[in-house]
């Protein structure tokens, strides 16, 4: 058995306008994120990314060594220079993005086998180390397990349809797919109703159809929805209550950090073995992760920035 935990992703500096003309800059990107969940809840992490030998990338650097669980793959921190995001959040806390990205990824990446990978948002859609992603992730499927967040990222994805082809190609070598309704609505031009489910269950639909075992899709304040594609069972999960919100920044990140903990313990990711029972598994098998995903992201929305919780902050 493999227990080589990898994530791939986009690692960039945060610079964060606030409502009361404050700004700060912080590292982010969504698979650093998750890679720090991840590391914070007691799981070691290889991480392969892009940055630069140049402040924003020291500070990125920083950040990533004070977490003991995060090994960096060669060639990470070789990138000419560091990308940002500048996120500029609303008076609900909610952020939107303008990106200065450049992606190439493939000097970072080996040929070890894994027992997971998990990719998403722009790394895995944007050229020209798209491709090399999308190789992680077939080569991750034959040795163990993948996790996939798609992330939508309208002003560097372009054109949605054109976007979705290389969703896909990347969620058919996925056994897990978390998405946000929002992402829905804009890689399937998806409308929902009150509820979120009609377009967005069709949708969760076709990445089992693409061979997902479980779909969950957040949705804000409505909490999220679980598929498990080997039973045809369908929940929909409230959030934590009485959460006061700080931001949501890094939330929907969190929340995947959090998903994919629950199942590395539960045995249903990190090897060939666990992708069947992962296929295997019923709802009530999943559920201990989707309520640690959402303990996950309570925690985060309830301070300022994309910061997860450690497993100790998780309830016992």
């Amino acid at each position: 058995m493999n227990d080589r935990t990898l994530v791939v992703g986009e690692a960039l500096v945060d610079i964060v306008h606030r409502t009361d003309g404050t700004v700060e800059e912080h590292p982010g990107g969504s698979p650093l994120n998750v890679a720090i969940g991840l590391a914070r809840l007691g799981h070691h992490v290889h991480y392969a990314a892009r940055f630069g030998d140049d402040l924003r990338g020291h500070t990125i650097r920083a950040h990533l060594e004070r977490e003991p669980n995060i090994t960096l793959t060669r060639g990470t921190a070789s990138a000419p220079s560091t990308s940002t995001a500048t996120a500029t959040l609303d008076e609900r806390g909610a952020a939107t993005y303008e990106f200065d990205l450049t992606w190439d990824v493939a000097n970072a990446l080996d040929g070890e086998p894994t027992g997971h990978v998990h990719t998403g948002s722009i790394a895995a859609t944007l050229a020209p180390g798209a491709d090399a992603v999308l190789e992680v992730a077939r080569r991750g499927h034959e040795t163990g397990t993948v996790s996939y967040d798609p992330n939508a990222r309208p002003t560097l994805m372009g054109d949605p349809a054109t976007a979705l082809e290389r969703v896909e190609a990347v969620a058919a070598n996925a056994d897990v797919v978390k998405a946000s309704d929002e992402d829905i609505a804009w890689f399937y031009g998806a409308t929902t109703d009150a509820t979120g489910t009609i377009e967005v269950d069709d949708a969760m639909r076709r990445f089992a159809e693409l061979g997902a075992s479980l779909v969950v899709i957040t949705r804000g304040d409505a909490g999220c929805r679980v598929y498990v594609a080997g039973t045809g069972e369908w929940a929909d999960v409230p959030p934590v209550e009485n959460v006061i919100v700080m931001d949501t920044v890094g939330a929907g990140d969190s929340f995947m950090a959090g998903l994919i903990s629950g199942l590395l313990d539960a045995g249903l990711l990190g090897s060939a073995d666990a992708r069947a029972a992962l296929a295997a598994a019923d709802l009530d098998a999943i559920m201990p992760a989707v309520t640690r995903a959402n303990v996950c992201a309570a925690v985060t929305v309830s301070r300022a920035g994309a910061n997860p919780p450690t497993r100790a902050e998780l309830p016992s």
